[in-house]
């Protein structure tokens, strides 16, 4: 907690990847991110909140039960962790990440990706401490990799093509209408519906037009 209350990234970056846990609760029965967000160290909160650990993802690149090939290659495991944990969150900025590495920038690698994705949301939703941020959050990335698919699929100018739609802006005001429908979009495919912050995120929304 005094890495996170003290605002320092980079030392909280460390003690998250050396093992330290983000439910752990103090004296007062509050986590890290809770006490970071009290004193206003909101870059600290924000590496709590996309911290997720190599080891739950490097699982997937384990067979499982009656598996016999993975969920994830090896080789995927690390350009998906590096998407995962970051926390910039724009779209253009997620297809940018997957643009740069060749081995993400296929249609079978991404579909296996958000595949693994959609599973980890599902777990993080029905897991005995529910996390409805990750899980929203995985579940927004799976939806841009789809999008990717398409793109991939049915446009010569494949992830250039997609990153362009994205950043093209209506003619009367620059608004990127695309950019906008696609977020909404993936709040819509949201598949809890009884989760408080997808309903938090519709109230807010919804009555704001395009």
């Amino acid at each position: 907690i005094s890495p996170a209350n003290s605002g320092n990234k980079e030392i909280t970056w460390m003690m998250l990847e050396a093992g330290a846990e983000t439910d752990v609760v103090n004296s007062v029965g509050r986590t890290a991110a809770q006490m970071a967000a009290f004193v206003g160290q909101h870059d600290c909160v924000t590496v709590i909140n996309n911290f997720f650990p190599r080891e739950r993802l490097d699982y997937y690149t384990k067979p499982q039960g009656l598996d016999k090939e993975p969920k994830l290659p090896v080789k995927l495991a690390g350009p998906l962790h590096k998407i995962i944990t970051t926390t910039n969150m724009h779209p253009v900025k997620i297809v940018l990440l997957v643009k740069e590495n060749p081995l993400l920038a296929e249609v079978e690698a991404l579909q296996k990706c958000y595949r693994v994705l959609d599973l980890i949301c599902e777990k993080c939703m029905k897991q005995k401490d529910m996390n409805e941020v990750l899980a929203m959050k995985m579940h927004y990335i799976s939806c841009i990799f789809q999008k990717c698919i398409t793109f991939l699929k049915e446009r010569e100018d494949k992830l250039d093509g997609f990153i362009k739609s994205l950043l093209k802006g209506r003619d009367k005001d620059g608004f990127p209408v695309y950019q906008e429908k696609l977020i909404r979009e993936s709040i819509r495919k949201f598949p809890y519906c009884e989760a408080t912050l997808l309903q938090q995120l519709v109230r807010s929304i919804a009555p704001v037009e395009i």
